[in-house]
Parts: structure tokens; C-alpha cells; sequence
């Protein structure tokens, strides 16, 4: 059996594993990087799942990655290219349409209500207002709660008290807005802005997405806030397509990583994290292979990291206890579909900006409610909430000529949905489609389909959670993944976690993997050993 030394190992090539690495290498760190998989990548990676059809497998669409990311790392010159979809969404209803993007939004919420529109403004830039104060708190390691005396306890004031001045920075409006927005559920907050079912379903959607809830959950309204802090090519707000899908993304990350001299190893399972005397010094791997280590980084769940790879012998029993209760699984059934032609929506048949956007089916609040309630009783709804985006509009070079690929994201499944129904989910998801662009069923050509267990096993997306563990108030920023741990470092010292189950949690940002890496750089500098 091998043993190799390095400064840090890393478990788990995905794109926040990849980001922590090359921060870690950019500061002369020697840099081992652990794939289980044969491709970088972890939940963003694009690959053929029918002959000559090629699309992202999991994630896939881009706002969220950080723009200061992106500029460190060169992503565009490792050859990363985003471009913006032309319409950011199509809402196809019984008999009508509806149409969301710059330019055209209010127009279009007007002919639904004039109220709403002439609403729509103040909606938008108080949104905006509370979406700043967080956007500028993503790249910061959240205040901590950590045992020991004031020396420890100082720093943690001290961002306290920065995040405090941000926060008093909004005006009395704002400083509501926001708790409404952490507290409140997104049906009440958009009841109480908008009155047309369209214009809601519009902006409910996000609050659904990867949330195994109704839209009328407490909670789920940050979960719509966190989907809006993102940006494309300078713009906020805006939704995007990485050419060449979601993996361009992490295979642009790997070379920068390469670049700066990280071994990365595909096809490496780890088996265990390698302890002595109560400290990580290492990763064992599948085959027995061991790599020595001064610090360990984990990208994977963080209920995996500590049920399967860390001995809980060194494990404090609340935490464990604790990480035995994190909540993580979402209603997310996932499809990709090889497709002979564009499909013809009933309201809007002819080709246009519409098969760039993100076309939701879920007319309004009350259907996504009913899908959800449904879901719960019978393991999925009759009637589903699906987003459709048709990539190969924008990107010729995942279908052949003339022919497209479509993505279907799909809301609400059971998270714990088996395996013998996921073929009859699948058609079910199909014909929702087809029942709004008849003709869609009969020109597929081929598909995937992945269920929450599909997503778990392949991604380790436990529960089949895209955010590596639920965004409630329990799990968010100082909590994330548990109280006393949200700077990274875990209960084991020279253990780190630098994956979505870190603050400021799931979507493809590159931010748990940066701020992990500035943890572990100041500990380093510290000329100590890394500790809780």
C-alpha cells in the first residue's frame, strides 16, 4: 500500500473542493485533491447520457458563482464562458403566457394587474436591499460560537459586530423586510406584495427549489432570497449557461488548480480519514492507499463525513448527536431528455426567446402548495412543479444540428423515493410537459432520469439535496452545519469543511471552498497547529 505526503488533502473534486484547493496552492501549500468519481467536478459536471446528447447531469444553470471566483481563478482564461439566457423566464399558462426578463417584466405583470406592476419597483429594489446586506456577507466566515475564554471570544465579537453594522445600514423598512424574509414563509411575503397568480408564481418558484416545502412554510422565503444573490457577466440577479454545460465551470477550476501545481487524483474513493492521538493527519483511501496530511479538507456532506469517513471514538458525542439531526433531502427529481426538435408551446408555439428561459410549470402559489402536500401523502404529486430549460438554444455543442437536449428540474418527489418508481415519475414528468407543448412526449429521443437516491448515490447528495443540508434558520450562517463550527473548522482538530453543509450553503459559488481556505491559511500562519 502507498503512503504519500502532502501539506493538505482535500476529499472531493467538486467545484467548492476544487476553489479551497487552489487558494491553498496559490499560498504555496502543497495540495492533494481526492475524486471518487472518474471526472472533477462532483454535482457540476456535464456528460452524454444519450448517444451524440450532452448536457449538465445535476446542477445546471449558473448565477451564483462568485464574480471574485471567477477573477481569481482565470476561469475565462481556462476557458470558461457564460452567456446570458435571452428571456429569463416562460410561464406557460391555461390559454396564456407569461413572460419574465429585462425589459419586459412590468409590461407583462401589467397585463395580469396594473397594481402589481406599478408595484413591481419597490418589490424589487427592497429585495434587493436585503439581498446586498447578504451578498457582501458570503464571502466572510460567519461569527462563531466557540468554548474558552475571551481571547477566543474577541474576533468572534468583533464580527458580530461588523455584521451588525451592515445590518444597521438598512433603514427601519429594511431591517423588517429582512426578518420577514428569514421568518416569514415566501406565499405569505408575496400575498402581501402581489395579488395576480403569475406574478407570484413567478417569484414563489425560487422558494421551491431544492426545498421539499409549500411555498407557505416558515423559512421558505430565505430560501427564495438565496436564490437571487446571484449574478452573470456583471449583472444581477441574471441567470446563465456555462458553453459546454456545467462541467466548463469545474474543468476550467481544475486547470487553474493544475496550474498552480494541485495533484488531482480521480477514480480515489476515501475510505476513512486518517486520526492519531484525536487529531485528522490524514486520508485512507479505497484501496488502501494512505496520504499523510498536516490538514484535511472535506467537501463531502457533512453527515457523510462524519457517519462514514471519521472515527467517532474522536468525535464529541453532542456533535454527533447533532449531525445525527441535520436535516438534508429535497423533493429534487432530476432529468435530462435528448430531444428530434424544439417543443411548440400551446400558447406560444413559434421558436423564440422563450426556449432560452427557464420555463416553469407551476401557474401559481396554490398549485406548488398542493404539489408539495400531495408529495407527502403519495410520495410525489400528480400534478409537478417543473422548470424546463432547453440549453442547446444557447450552446450548439450538446446536441447534433438540428436537435436539442433539454433539462428538467424537477419538484416534489419524496426524498426518499424508491427506485421502482422512478420510471413512472419519469413519464409523469414528461407528460406535464407534453400537456403544455403537445408533441413534446413523442420527439424524445432519449433520457436520464435521477431520483433523490440516484442523486445521493452518485453526488453524495444526501437525500438528494442540492444544498448539502435544508436552508432553515437552524442550518444558516452561524449555525451551518452546527453552532460552534460554522468557521470551518470541525470538532476534530486539523479537520475542515469546506463543501455546501458550510455557510453560506448549496448552489454552484465557490464560497464555502474560499472562506475554508482562508480559515485554514490564517491557522497556518499562526505557526500552530490548526485547532477548533
Amino acid at each position: 500500500m502507498a503512503q504519500t505526503r502532502t501539506d493538505v488533502v482535500v476529499l472531493g473534486g467538486g467545484h467548492n473542493g476544487l476553489v479551497c484547493a487552489f487558494y491553498l496552492a496559490r499560498a504555496g501549500l502543497k495540495v492533494t485533491v481526492l475524486e471518487r468519481r472518474g471526472v472533477v467536478g462532483g454535482a457540476a459536471v456535464t456528460e452524454e447520457f444519450h448517444p451524440g446528447f450532452r448536457n449538465s447531469t445535476a446542477s445546471y444553470t449558473v448565477s451564483l458563482l462568485n464574480p471574485k471566483i471567477i477573477a481569481d481563478m482565470d476561469l475565462a482564461g481556462h476557458g470558461l464562458r457564460i452567456v446570458e439566457r435571452r428571456m429569463a423566464n416562460f410561464l406557460p399558462l391555461d390559454g396564456d403566457s407569461f413572460s419574465a426578463g429585462e425589459g419586459r417584466t412590468q409590461a407583462e405583470v401589467a397585463r395580469f394587474s396594473t397594481r402589481d406592476a406599478e408595484r413591481l419597483p419597490a418589490y424589487e429594489a427592497r429585495l434587493e436591499a436585503v439581498a446586498a446586506i447578504l451578498r457582501a456577507l458570503v464571502l466572510e466566515v460567519p461569527p462563531n460560537l466557540p468554548e474558552g475564554g475571551w481571547v477566543e471570544a474577541i474576533p468572534e465579537l468583533l464580527k458580530s459586530a461588523s455584521v451588525a453594522r451592515r445590518i444597521g445600514g438598512l433603514d427601519l423598512t429594511g431591517r423588517r423586510d429582512l426578518l420577514d424574509l428569514f421568518t416569514k414563509s415566501a406565499g405569505d411575503w408575496l400575498d402581501g406584495w402581489f395579488e395576480s397568480d403569475p406574478v407570484k408564481a413567478l417569484f414563489g418558484f425560487d422558494s421551491v427549489v431544492g426545498n421539499y416545502a409549500s411555498p407557505y412554510t416558515p423559512g421558505s422565503a430565505y430560501v427564495l432570497l438565496h436564490h437571487v444573490f446571484g449574478e452573470v457577466n456583471g449583472k444581477r440577479g441574471v441567470w446563465g449557461h456555462a458553453l459546454g454545460g456545467m462541467g466548463a465551470i469545474t474543468e476550467a477550476m481544475a486547470a487553474a488548480c493544475v496550474a498552480q501545481g494541485v495533484e488531482i487524483r480521480l477514480d480515489t474513493e476515501v475510505a476513512a480519514v486518517l486520526t492519531a492521538n484525536g487529531r485528522a493527519v490524514g486520508a485512507v483511501t479505497g484501496n488502501g492507499d494512505t496520504v499523510h496530511a498536516r490538514v484535511v479538507v472535506s467537501n463531502v456532506h457533512p453527515r457523510l463525513l462524519f457517519e462514514r469517513l471519521v472515527d467517532p471514538a474522536v468525535v464529541p458525542a453532542d456533535f454527533t448527536e447533532r449531525m445525527g439531526r441535520y436535516a438534508s433531502g429535497s423533493g429534487t427529481f432530476r432529468m435530462n431528455v435528448a430531444l428530434s426538435e424544439l417543443p411548440q408551446f400551446t400558447a406560444r408555439p413559434e421558436p423564440g426567446d422563450h426556449h432560452t428561459a427557464g420555463i416553469i410549470i407551476a401557474p401559481s402559489l396554490a398549485y406548488m402548495d398542493r404539489a408539495h402536500a400531495e408529495a407527502r401523502l403519495n410520495g410525489w404529486s400528480g400534478r409537478p412543479i417543473v422548470e424546463m430549460l432547453i440549453p442547446s438554444t444557447l450552446d450548439d455543442s450538446l446536441a447534433p444540428p438540428g436537435q436539442h437536449v433539454a433539462s428538467l428540474f424537477c419538484q416534489h418527489v419524496d426524498p426518499t423515493l424508491g427506485d421502482e418508481h422512478r420510471e413512472t415519475v419519469a413519464d409523469l414528468m414528461i407528460d406535464t410537459v407534453d400537456s403544455h407543448a403537445p408533441g413534446f412526449k413523442a420527439s424524445v429521443l432519449g433520457r436520464l432520469a435521477l431520483g433523490p437516491r440516484d442523486l445521493e448515490r452518485r453526488f453524495g447528495l444526501v437525500g438528494g439535496d442540492i444544498f448539502h443540508g435544508r436552508l432553515t434558520l437552524d442550518q444558516l450562517f452561524s449555525a451551518r452545519p452546527v453552532m460552534g463550527h460554522a468557521d470551518h473548522r470541525m470538532p476534530v482538530p486539523g479537520l475542515y469543511l469546506c463543501g455546501a453543509g458550510a455557510h453560506p450553503g448549496g448552489g454552484v459559488t465557490g464560497a464555502p471552498g474560499h472562506n475554508a481556505a482562508g480559515v485554514i491559511l490564517k491557522d497556518l500562519r499562526r505557526r500552530r497547529r490548526p485547532s477548533p
